[in-house]
């Protein structure tokens, strides 16, 4: 009998399902009933429940919410939602959550009934999957002892050529193997969960030889039903795959038929994904080891793509790539000293994707990171008063980038060290441009009485270009430099005029103007009077 958990917040619904239903004739028991996701929630924390049927539109916590729940904490128990409302958006949320079904209301026993009968099915299934994994636990205890681990060993030491090949041929064939074939291809396939990928604790890392048996008996039944090789068990909890044909090129599919085929079964019977690279061709059997050695070496650009991969050598766009990152850097600094935030990020992107579609190797890929790496530290090393100190903390970096399992993590470190720099850069541009504007402006007191002080000069003085001295003048005064010693020449001029008897081209000497007609022009625009004008108006 299979357990059945009914939620609904209408009192009156509950009791029609649980009155109509022939729970005990369809294979199950009404194991109780809740008004609520929240009491479902405490209900199957207690009980155990093997489909769940619930409304959608509940108060505290409703039935998508409750669905949620179920996938991330109890993914065996089935759901199936049954809601007076039809929009899409609740349907695809239902697909998110893995929801058996979904039911608009009103629902008749009827339709309850045959879904009842579809779900008991799908239970049925996953039991006897669950008692196949038992049996092969109870199996793989005796592994040790029979013609599989035999076999197994023989394969291996033939494919990496760790024994003399005629021994191993001999033992193959005392088996009643035989490998006589045109052409060859090794497979290797690895558990993403129990790979370089992941940090594994002392329970993971006893479930994996289990794991890696039941991998390799899903692998033997599907290659023995193609009549495509053999199928072994490595010591390392990979399985491989000696694939033998006489017509390679039409086997090429059948390869990767047989691949994906292996990878659903075993995402099906365990919820495991994993990961598979097949080796070229070989003609013999003493070059089986070229084909192992690359598909091993291939299994390394996980790091880079992350899991659930199928990688084939025969398929050129799996092949690895040489990029050149030169373009991308100087952007990049380009990016950092213009203090342009949001082209910095794109750049970055850019490199990710650009290393990621190389299909690199763990090494080659950290090497890229570390050219990104040390052209940001170049950037600081030029400005930071301890440049040493920027080299170390590089050094620092870049193990740490090597420690990452995984390429994203790496790129992770790679992302906030560049974000470190630029904000660093922004600070001390900010700072050393405040600083120079503000040596410009006492300049400019000092000096404003120069007939011959102009831009070019001060820019000489702080030894800097005119283009940036102009945008960090501005930035900091709101004026121009021309405006700023203009309005400061006057205001001087306003303050003699006020309180001295000089001449007007006296006046015009002392603040700087050579010429005393253009010094009368310029007041006078400033002012709206001349220079005489405004004597008669202040002085008393």
């Amino acid at each position: 009998m299979y357990r059945v958990l009914l939620v609904d917040d209408e009192i009156l619904v509950r009791d029609a399902i649980r009155k109509r239903i022939d729970w005990e004739g369809l294979g199950y028991e009404l194991a109780g009933d809740c008004q609520n996701g929240k009491e479902a929630i405490e209900f199957v924390k207690t009980h155990s429940v093997d489909v769940v049927l619930t409304d959608i539109c509940m108060p505290y916590v409703d039935g998508m919410e409750l669905s949620h729940f179920l996938h991330d904490n109890y993914p065996e128990i089935l759901i199936v939602i049954f809601s007076g409302f039809g929009e899409f958006e609740y349907a695809k949320k239902a697909i998110q959550y893995n929801v058996s079904e979904y039911l608009l209301k009103p629902v008749t026993a009827v339709e309850l009934s045959e879904v009842l009968v579809n779900m008991r099915k799908k239970l049925e299934s996953a039991r006897k999957e669950e008692q196949k994994i038992q049996h092969l636990t109870k199996v793989s205890k005796e592994y040790q002892k029979n013609e599989q681990m035999i076999r197994s060993q023989a394969i291996s030491s033939l494919v990496t050529c760790s024994k003399d090949m005629g021994e191993c041929v001999q033992n193959l064939n005392n088996m009643g193997i035989s490998l006589d074939a045109s052409d060859y291809r090794v497979a290797v396939l690895s558990i993403d969960l129990y790979s370089e990928l992941y940090e594994q604790n002392i329970e993971q890392r006893q479930e994996s030889a289990l794991m890696a048996f039941v991998v390799y008996n899903i692998s033997d039944e599907i290659v023995g039903n193609y009549d495509a090789g053999i199928a072994y068990q490595e010591s390392n909890n990979k399985t491989g795959i000696l694939f033998k044909t006489n017509r390679p090129r039409e086997f090429c599919t059948t390869v990767r038929k047989i691949c994906y085929e292996i990878k659903e079964k075993i995402y099906e019977a365990m919820k495991l994904e994993i990961s598979i690279a097949v080796g070229p061709y070989v003609k013999k059997l003493e070059e089986l080891h070229f084909s192992y050695d690359r598909a091993n070496e291939v299994l390394s650009y996980r790091y880079l793509l992350g899991g659930n991969l199928l990688l084939d050598l025969e398929n050129d766009d799996d092949f690895e790539r040489d990029i050149s990152l030169y373009n991308e850097l100087l952007a990049m600094s380009e990016a950092v000293r213009k203090n342009q935030r949001q082209e910095l990020d794109r750049i970055l992107i850019k490199i990710r994707n650009k290393i990621v579609e190389s299909r690199v190797n763990k090494s080659r890929a950290c090497l890229y990171m570390q050219q990104v790496v040390r052209t940001l530290s170049e950037l600081v090393e030029k400005v930071h008063p301890d440049p040493r100190k920027i080299q170390e903390e590089r050094n620092q970096l870049l193990g740490k980038i090597s420690e990452k399992k995984t390429f994203q993590k790496a790129f992770d470190v790679v992302v906030r060290y560049a974000e470190g720099v630029y904000d660093y850069l922004k600070m001390e541009n900010s700072s050393s441009g405040k600083r120079q504007a503000m040596e410009a402006v006492e300049y400019i007191k000092e000096n404003y009485a120069d007939p011959d002080l102009n831009l070019n000069g001060i820019c000489a003085h702080l030894g800097i270009s005119t283009s940036h001295f102009s945008s960090i003048f501005k930035e900091e005064t709101g004026e121009t430099f021309m405006e700023f010693l203009i309005r400061i020449r006057m205001d001087k001029a306003k303050d003699l005029l006020e309180h001295t008897s000089l001449k007007n081209y006296e006046i015009a000497e002392r603040v700087g103007f050579a010429d005393p007609h253009y010094f009368g022009i310029s007041f006078k625009k400033m002012t709206g009077k001349t220079p005489t004008e405004y004597a008669k108006g202040k002085r008393r």
